[in-house]
């Protein structure tokens, strides 16, 4: 949470992280309650948390304990803070297919970051934009993220501008052109499972074949 709470800009939240997640932070509270009741064996502590889920090495567990060998009393754990890719997934999915614990997390992280909240409510309302197809409110919502200090999201919006009538009508008309993505996907598929060793011919009898199977399926 200190890295939500201390950071200048959206670019620094969002950028990739110079210190790895560590597969022993879900249990540093264990650790740290553990070692104060007098348990200052690695190769035990680790065999408790691997009862509870831990999955590295009894290494990883003597070389974060190192720290403690001077005898100080250890300070309770603070607690984990997500991730960036948790943050992603949370901003990025429907509010309401979040469950309790994860909408109590996201609702921490924007309390702590007034630009991550506006971010998130830009996020959301072009996402409102794209599946109830109100493509005219398209020029406002850029016009919106212009006012904003969000340099990432504003470079996005003028891409937006580069192509507008395009983004305008994908945003408006109900028509798709998943239908053919999937074609050309599917084509791709079956060329590459050819690895390039047989012709035009075979190719094209493996694409009929398919297309038969799909019908025969429906």
């Amino acid at each position: 949470m200190r890295r939500f709470a201390d950071a200048t800009s959206i670019d620094e939240l969002i950028a990739k992280s110079t210190e790895r997640h560590s597969k022993i932070d879900p249990y540093k509270e264990h650790l740290h309650r553990r070692w104060n009741e007098g348990a200052t064996d690695a190769a035990r502590l680790t065999d408790e948390i691997v009862e509870l889920g831990y999955r590295g090495s009894v290494q990883l567990v003597r070389r974060y304990l190192r720290r403690f060998r001077d005898g100080r009393t250890v300070p309770p754990a603070g607690p984990v803070p997500p991730t960036v890719r948790e943050t992603v997934r949370w901003l990025m999915t429907r509010p309401d297919r979040l469950d309790a614990d994860d909408q109590l997390a996201l609702k921490s992280v924007l309390a702590r970051s007034t630009e991550l909240d506006t971010l998130a409510a830009h996020v959301a309302d072009f996402a409102r934009m794209v599946t109830k197809l109100e493509g005219q409110r398209l020029d406002t919502w850029i016009d919106g993220v212009d006012g904003d200090t969000l340099p990432a999201l504003a470079s996005f919006a003028r891409h937006l501008r580069n192509d507008h009538d395009a983004v305008v009508a994908g945003l408006t008309l109900p028509h798709s052109s998943g239908p053919v993505e999937g074609t050309v996907n599917r084509i791709k598929m079956l060329k590459r499972q050819m690895y390039g060793r047989a012709n035009f011919d075979l190719l094209r009898k493996r694409v009929l074949i398919r297309k038969l199977g799909d019908q025969a399926v429906t």
